[in-house]
């Protein structure tokens, strides 16, 4: 069952109760009108009888089945406890009815009665009214006429509810029909996003909350978009980056290969430690490339427990790697305690990272400081420095400097370091003097104690 068609069934419903309880409630008040205005009637005919002296003439003449059939009404008499035709003074006979209420009405119990009986299959409204001392004087007449409207009202009712119910179920159906439109557009989109891959936007019509929930849904198409055009900018930069060193070990095996098959190109000792010197810098530079693009690939949130670690150490760690392979610059570090929440291996590496980018750019017997105070991490090189026009892209993926392309280095170091900032919830950032000298900045907020 379609979304339209259980709005359009609930409409219905909905008008029909509504639709039932008014015709319910019309049908039993105007038959209490009905019968309430009879009642007035008949009580005020039998009132001005009895002042016109009917109901003595009835008891000792009787009156004319005439006069009843023009009246309309059929006239009884209760006196003595009995019940009396009025044409006929005869007691309890051909009398329809029998009842105490008009014999209390007699003898002055109540002042006046009212009731419905039915005489020959046919209903009567029946008033009793006092008509002297221990007299009453009792008018029955006729309620099909009542009936008979009561049973047009019945059928108009029922047919007005058919009729309303049927109306609500179109305009229902219409109206659901119409105002889910935008749904089944988005409906259409998606299914069109997953046949064909096409991310194009759907046009945003009105204010209401279905345009909202396209807006919502188009900016779900140009996030969605945007992270293909990254992946597939990260699968062509790779591949350009993966050509380099893969030429190159292509290039280093066949040489040997040449050289094995034929005794007249056979190696010297030099050349072959070159050439597997040149086949290990490849493949370490190659190993680096893999495992970046490892790294940089993974777009989701921290899947790794995240624990409170003190940066300190994490710096302090990084710097004792560093040192190892850094003999010709020195490390002047000073670093505060400071309590984060994160990946101790993420960390490391960005911090490594910045040390290692450091390194490579200083000078022989330079020196790089390593400050840590506040949450902020401040490694500073004395470097050639960094252009203006490098500076706004050197956290972009694979972006080489004209200066670092003569360098070893896949150009995704410093793509990892942001990366790691943006994951631990801080930032990181570069600037770099016209007098020369780098400095990077890494700020990352601290964990509370109770956390």
């Amino acid at each position: 069952m379609t979304l339209a068609l259980r709005v359009a069934i609930l409409t219905t419903m909905a008008v029909a109760a509504v639709l039932g309880l008014v015709s319910a409630l019309v049908y039993v008040v105007v038959r209490a009108e009905f019968e309430s205005s009879l009642d007035e009637s008949m009580l005020r005919r039998a009132d001005a009888a009895v002042n016109a002296g009917i109901a003595q003439t009835a008891i000792s003449q009787g009156l004319p089945a005439q006069l009843q059939e023009i009246a309309d009404v059929q006239i009884f008499i209760v006196k003595g406890g009995r019940l009396f035709a009025s044409d006929d003074n005869t007691p309890d006979t051909v009398v329809p009815f029998k009842s105490y209420r008009e014999v209390e009405v007699s003898v002055g119990q109540t002042p006046q009665s009212m009731r419905t009986v039915t005489i020959n299959g046919t209903p009567y409204r029946v008033v009793a009214v006092q008509a002297g001392t221990g007299t009453a004087l009792v008018v029955a007449q006729s309620m099909e006429s009542i009936d008979r409207a009561l049973e047009r009202l019945q059928l108009i009712l029922i047919l007005s509810t058919i009729a309303g119910v049927a109306i609500a179920g179109l305009a229902g159906w219409a109206v659901a029909t119409n105002g889910l439109r935008p749904v089944r557009r988005l409906t259409e989109a998606t299914e069109r996003v997953a046949r064909t891959s096409e991310l194009e936007p759907i046009e945003v019509t009105g204010h209401d909350e279905l345009a909202r929930l396209t807006t919502s849904f188009n900016a779900m198409l140009q996030a969605l978009d945007a992270s293909q055009e990254r992946q597939r900018q990260l699968v062509a930069d790779a591949g350009h980056e993966l050509r380099t060193p893969l030429t190159s070990l292509r290039t280093n095996i066949e040489l040997i290969g040449q050289a094995a098959d034929s005794s007249d190109r056979q190696l010297s000792a030099d050349q072959r430690h070159e050439i597997m010197d040149d086949v290990r810098a490849q493949l370490e530079e190659l190993t680096t490339l893999v495992g970046d693009l490892v790294e940089l690939a993974r777009d989701e949130p921290m899947t790794r427990a995240p624990e409170p670690l003190d940066l300190a150490d994490v710096v302090r760690q990084a710097v004792e790697r560093v040192r190892l392979r850094a003999h010709d610059v020195q490390l002047d570090v000073d670093l505060r305690s400071w309590m984060v929440m994160g990946e101790p291996q993420l960390l490391e590496r960005a911090v490594t990272n910045l040390l290692d980018n450091a390194t490579k750019w200083s000078p022989p017997g330079g020196r790089i400081r390593v400050r840590l105070e506040d949450g902020v991490l401040t490694i500073a090189d004395e470097g050639p420095g960094i252009s203006p026009e490098d500076l706004p892209h050197i956290f972009d993926r694979f972006y080489r400097s004209s200066e670092a392309r003569t360098l070893p280095g896949s150009g995704l170091g410093l793509s990892i370091v942001k990366r790691a900032a943006e994951r631990h919830g801080g930032t990181v950032e570069v600037s770099s003097p016209p007098s020369g000298g780098t400095t990077f900045t890494l700020t990352l907020p601290e964990t509370a104690p109770d956390e």
